[in-house]
């Protein structure tokens, strides 16, 4: 479980937030400079993502007994961790990665590319992720839908 939670995460987050900046957006020529107000903020704010992505790749393989990618999903509805206060912690930890990337680089097109991303991940959960979760776990993602926000936490979360 821990060999394929970490395959897929080098092969979906990784290419998003590491790959494809280092390789299109100049992160390789990046000399980081923890001096510097602006980059010591998106290195914070890139490695508060990173960890969040790592806590929720632990709780999808330790509690879901899935991974990351759609075809190797998690079998049981993930509610604990901070899956308790947002939906969507996977792809929040990636946009703070992101984010934190453009303000390090102070790149506007890094900032372009996440926007594009985070539209095209708002797509897919709106039009593939959600209706399959309620497919799949019926009422009880319905319920947790209900109390828990898609991308803002709401008073109280998942209890």
């Amino acid at each position: 479980m821990a060999v394929r939670g970490v395959l897929w995460t080098l092969a979906l987050p990784g290419v998003v937030a590491g790959y494809v900046p280092w390789r299109f957006f100049g992160l390789r020529r990046l000399r980081l400079d923890l001096l510097r107000p602006e980059q010591a903020a998106g290195a914070l704010c890139a490695a508060a993502g990173a960890v969040a992505l790592g806590l929720c790749v632990w709780a999808f393989a330790r509690q879901g007994r899935g991974t990351l990618a759609p075809v190797d999903a998690p079998r049981v509805l993930v509610v604990r961790g901070l899956y308790r206060y947002v939906r969507n912690p996977m792809y929040l930890a990636v946009t703070a990665i992101l984010l934190g990337e453009a303000l390090a680089a102070r790149s506007a097109p890094l900032l372009l590319y996440w926007a594009a991303w985070f539209a095209g991940v708002n797509v897919f959960v709106i039009g593939y992720e959600e209706p399959s979760l309620r497919r799949r776990f019926g009422a009880s993602y319905r319920q947790y839908a209900g109390r828990v926000g898609r991308w803002l936490p709401r008073r109280g979360g998942w209890t």
